[in-house]
């Protein structure tokens, strides 16, 4: 009895054990699926124009009164490089229509470059790498350069009055702005202002207008559809017509194109309203109109404007009429 008492508690104690055992070990989970990874769609990247205009660094001489000489140049700073540089010939453009330079000042700044010694000239890869980081030239460096010939023009100019006794104070302003940043253009319009002595001053308005996915200039008869610069000359003309009675320019429009023809600009813009045709002084009006500009709605455009110039409310309208033009005809 003893030996089968020991067996018994012998065989409850390793069931306890074995008990105790299988409530220690951790319990086995179900597996998990794998999760599905979520697809991400990649929003195309939309090309946008962005930047700012920097002021060039122009040393003028000190000067007390209210008849100093004011001078502003400003040049667009981007993140398209292209596109700074176009706007930088502009205003070079700009200020040799404004300043009647000296060829003798353009030439000597042509020279500059020419009078270092050409044991210090290097070509190529060695020029870059002789070169330390801080004399390396920035475009902003660039056109300073480029734009000293006028600026001293612009000074002596200012002395010329002066010992002339004329109590005038000249200033010259040019700055380039973002109009629009991307689709279908983006557009920088450059604003030039100036004044240099005489009865009045003078101003400008051009608008450059670009692709950036084909990083190039876009021109007026880049717009249009086929064959369609007479539709767009006669819609211009329309217009023309009407700014020239509502102005009340003249008593009938035939009177007032005996002295200001109508012409079709190539300055142009894209506006939320229409296509904006911008002219200069005196390009289809006296100087008190200033600078007159022209709107031609879009709704007027469908057909003279391709399609990817023409906002998509209007591209739908025009494709809406299609179809129902094409359902009526169909219809016995």
């Amino acid at each position: 009895r003893i030996m089968l008492k020991n067996k018994t508690l012998f065989t409850i104690s390793i069931l306890a054990s074995m008990m105790a055992l299988s409530a220690c070990q951790p319990k086995q989970t179900e597996p998990k699926e794998d999760p599905v990874p979520k697809q991400t769609t990649v929003e195309p990247e939309i090309l946008k124009l962005t930047g700012d205009s920097e002021k060039l660094a122009l040393v003028l001489p000190e000067c007390d009164g209210n008849n100093c000489p004011e001078i502003s140049i400003e040049r667009l700073s981007s993140n398209q490089a292209f596109i700074d540089e176009l706007i930088d010939q502009q205003i070079l453009k700009q200020l040799n229509q404004i300043i009647d330079i000296s060829p003798k000042l353009l030439k000597a700044d042509q020279q500059a470059a020419s009078t270092a010694d050409p044991k210090d000239i290097q070509v190529g890869d060695q020029a870059t790498a002789a070169k330390p980081l801080a004399t390396v030239e920035t475009a902003k460096q660039k056109l300073e350069k480029q734009v000293t010939p006028y600026l001293v023009t612009f000074l002596a100019l200012d002395k010329e009055l002066k010992a002339l006794s004329a109590n005038h104070q000249i200033s010259l302003m040019i700055k380039p702005k973002i109009l629009n940043a991307n689709l279908p253009l983006a557009t920088v319009v450059l604003n030039s202002s100036s004044y240099l002595g005489g009865a009045h001053g003078s101003s400008s308005q051009r608008y450059y207008n670009f692709d950036l996915k084909q990083q190039k200039q876009v021109e007026l008869n880049d717009l249009l559809a086929p064959n369609q610069k007479a539709d767009l000359e006669k819609k211009a003309h329309e217009v023309f017509k009407t700014w020239v009675l509502e102005s009340k320019l003249a008593n009938s429009v035939e009177e007032y194109e005996q002295a200001w023809k109508f012409t079709l600009s190539d300055n142009f813009y894209l506006s939320k309203q229409g296509l904006i045709l911008q002219y200069g002084e005196y390009e289809i009006g006296p100087y008190v109109v200033g600078l007159p500009r022209l709107t031609i709605p879009y709704d007027q455009l469908q057909g003279i404007l391709k399609k990817e110039y023409l906002p998509q409310a209007e591209v739908k309208d025009q494709a809406v009429a299609a179809s129902a033009a094409t359902v009526n005809k169909a219809k016995p």
